[in-house]
């Protein structure tokens, strides 16, 4: 009867990692046979939770969303991770969750084993938020986008730009960006039929959603990489191209992804991508980063640095 149950957890934890699973996979994954993963399968059925059924060639199993919900199975690690998270989310960019992250952090410690309410408490007791007083985002805002992204279902939104100007837009959703800052959408605007960036927290969604489409190709394999070179340097007037003479892990300590895209060269240089509407404003950021550095382009930046140079060579003269 142990060996039953524990394998029950098993299969019922495996069932909650990923979306599908064929019979084969959770036989081999279990180390039995796909007549006992079937009948295992029926006994979590009568226990309440609802297991479907995967058509296709090869068949498998899904675990649905049922009226409440199943007990999570979490190992040491998760559950600090889980518990870490909603005290992070109690307090950060996300609108509207703050007092609901306390509670469910409340109801997860009582659970705790004191082993692991120990770690959570030491981290917890020597950390210090710094209050966010950026934009927030509605979590019924994030729910709907990342619901029409998963679905690949059209999504309609109301949008307001940089400068004020408010626009619909109609776009098949891809996925969602966090800079830790700010959340972002990466969707194919259809209306201007390209690939867009829009920031969260100035959009409203319409509903219902539209119709299915068919994914594209996203425009790049890094996401991340390319939200961050979009913010960064592909919405500005300028662009600019530099060699760091240091390593790339080092330039990360002086410029956030939303700044600029570091790529490593060798040990000691890195490129930077960055851009600006006024070459000036890139001119004193790169004099500021405390490094040696070659301008590759544009060369009208290497001009600016020369007259820059020039004023404050002038300026260290005036003052002897």
């Amino acid at each position: 009867m142990l060996e039953t149950s524990a394998r029950l957890l098993r299969l019922l934890s495996l069932l909650q990692t990923r979306r599908d699973w064929s019979g084969a996979d959770l036989a081999d994954r279990l180390g039995v046979t796909d007549r006992t993963v079937r009948r295992d399968i029926d006994k979590l059925r009568s226990l309440g939770y609802p297991v479907h059924a995967v058509t296709g060639t090869a068949g498998g199993y899904r675990l649905g969303a049922g009226a409440d919900l199943p007990p999570l199975l979490l190992d040491d690690d998760e559950a600090v991770a889980v518990a870490i998270g909603l005290r992070t989310a109690s307090g950060g960019t996300i609108a509207g969750i703050e007092e609901t992250s306390v509670r469910a952090l409340a109801k997860l410690e009582q659970v705790l084993p004191s082993r692991l309410r120990h770690r959570v408490h030491a981290l917890q007791s020597v950390t210090l938020p710094i209050p966010h007083s950026g934009p927030t985002v509605d979590s019924a805002t994030l729910t709907a986008i990342a619901g029409a992204c998963r679905a690949n279902e059209r999504l309609r939104f109301d949008y307001r730009g940089h400068d004020g100007t408010e626009s619909l837009r109609d776009v098949e959703p891809h996925r969602l960006v966090h800079t830790g800052r700010r959340w972002y959408l990466v969707a194919y605007d259809t209306g201007r039929g390209d690939w867009r960036t829009f920031r969260v927290d100035r959009l409203t969604p319409r509903v219902p959603t539209g119709p299915r489409f068919v994914p594209r190709d996203p425009p790049a394999e890094d996401m991340a990489a390319y939200t961050a070179h979009g913010l960064s340097t592909r919405a500005y007037r300028h662009q600019a191209v530099i060699t760091l003479h240091m390593s790339a892990e080092e330039a990360a300590e002086h410029i956030s992804p939303t700044s600029g895209v570091l790529e490593p060269v060798d040990e000691g240089h890195c490129t930077l991508r960055a851009g600006a509407n006024h070459l000036d404003g890139i001119a004193v950021w790169i004099s500021l980063i405390g490094c040696e550095f070659d301008v590759v382009e544009p060369p009208e930046l290497i001009a600016k640095l020369r007259d820059m140079a020039g004023r404050i060579a002038r300026a260290a003269d005036r003052a002897e």
